[in-house]
């Protein structure tokens, strides 16, 4: 870890989990800079290994802000995470037996990308929602009047959206640890419900900022919204909805994958009383009340999940190549914080400028990954190319986190 502090140039100092700041992209730098001046910030700005520019705030950043919540630090995708559980079934049988499907891992990919819509794909029938059910029944009368009609008007398709995966870097993979045994691993967030929230109060920010003269410039695509605003508490409100609901997707996609995958393992290879572990589920996009440095701060992790002493997370590598599961030391300089994943080394249009749908299928193949997706075009927006290496990023963090286990990717499903 080094430290970024120019006086002259910024409020803050910019601590940044890499070796050296040509590490970093220029944008990125730029925006952490933006962030390092803003009036309300506490102690520092974080930059996590996987860090790289965003929208308004670097993806792989971590804030402490003061009486006001930045919808774009938080990002579009709120609740945005992981969940994994751990299987006693050996990873051979997926591997070496055949089924009318081809080899069982390709079957469990077939049978839970009929099961779990992808893309823009949802439910045809609707879904039970313990979430938006609860916040249903939590509504007051003004509430009714008073909320935002475009959020309110998102809640019944919210009930389709549910346990389904979305497109971009989301996935469902199985996968291996270092003992032969299989894991599953779910990436997803809060869908569309997320963005239409994001958006909505970005919007309300930007004039809020405008009609107080807010000392945040409008091109840093930082808007915030004052605690004591209506618009503040109001968004946190929905932030926590989404947050809920972006677990209860992971959770629903999850069941759905451990109950194809246990059919077919007994189905095939003879495996019955599978024992599953208990879920890790962790957030990487969104903003809590914590307590750090003697203050009641809201931290707000972009790109980041929590790491505080003793609990655990999900880092995942790029498709074909490793995953890890971590647990946290509670490092008060990242304000508990650690990386969500590999990060991005290239743009989604230069991946696919660069790399081939068939280079990437090849890749795959070549690598023995089964891959689940309706259509192939995009694919190569996805290739382990795009992505910083995995072990460079955990090999930078290693004072934020402790590896507890190594997975390697046997199969995919991908938007």
């Amino acid at each position: 870890m080094f430290t970024i502090y120019d006086p002259r140039q910024q409020r803050w100092p910019i601590k940044v989990w890499l070796e050296h700041i040509g590490q970093l992209e220029a944008e990125c730098l730029q925006q952490a800079l933006n962030l390092a001046n803003l009036p309300f910030i506490h102690q520092w700005v974080a930059l996590m290994p996987d860090t790289h520019s965003g929208y308004g705030m670097p993806i792989g950043g971590v804030i402490a802000a003061e009486e006001v919540i930045i919808p774009n630090a938080v990002g579009v995708d709120i609740g945005c995470g992981m969940i994994f559980v751990q299987t006693d079934i050996p990873v051979k049988v997926l591997t070496t037996i055949d089924t009318p499907d081809g080899k069982l891992a390709q079957a469990m990919v077939s049978k839970i990308l009929r099961k779990v819509p992808t893309g823009f794909d949802h439910h045809q029938a609707k879904q039970p929602c313990r979430t938006v059910d609860d916040f249903r029944r939590s509504l007051t009368k003004s509430d009714r009047t008073r909320l935002a009609p475009e959020l309110m008007k998102e809640l019944d398709p919210a009930y389709y959206q549910l346990g389904t995966l979305g497109s971009g870097n989301h996935f469902i993979e199985l996968q291996a640890d270092d003992s032969g045994y299989l894991g599953i691993m779910v990436h997803s967030g809060s869908r569309n419900f997320g963005y239409k929230i994001c958006h909505h109060f970005n919007q309300a920010a930007r004039k809020i900022n405008k009609d107080m003269n807010a000392p945040v410039p409008p091109q840093w695509d930082l808007a915030y919204l004052p605690l004591d605003s209506l618009p503040g508490q109001e968004y946190i409100r929905w932030m926590k909805l989404a947050l809920d609901f972006a677990y209860e997707n992971r959770v629903r996609m999850m069941e759905t994958a451990v109950r194809e995958v246990c059919s077919l393992a007994e189905k095939y290879a003879g495996l019955e009383q599978i024992k599953v572990s208990e879920p890790i589920n962790c957030h990487h996009n969104y903003a809590a009340l914590e307590n750090h440095y003697g203050k009641k701060v809201w931290v707000h992790r972009k790109g980041a999940i929590r790491a505080g002493e003793g609990q655990m997370g999900i880092i995942p590598g790029a498709m074909g190549t490793y995953s890890y599961l971590v647990r946290g030391k509670g490092n008060p300089e990242s304000f508990c914080s650690c990386s969500h994943g590999a990060g991005r080394r290239m743009s989604r249009k230069a991946a696919k400028k660069q790399y081939s749908v068939k280079a990437t299928m090849d890749d795959l193949k070549a690598l023995g990954v089964y891959l689940g997706k309706e259509k192939h075009h995009d694919i190569s927006e996805e290739t382990r190319f795009a992505y910083k290496e995995i072990d460079f990023v955990i090999k930078n963090e290693l004072d934020l986190i402790e590896v507890t286990k190594r997975l390697r990717t046997i199969a995919v499903i991908k938007g």
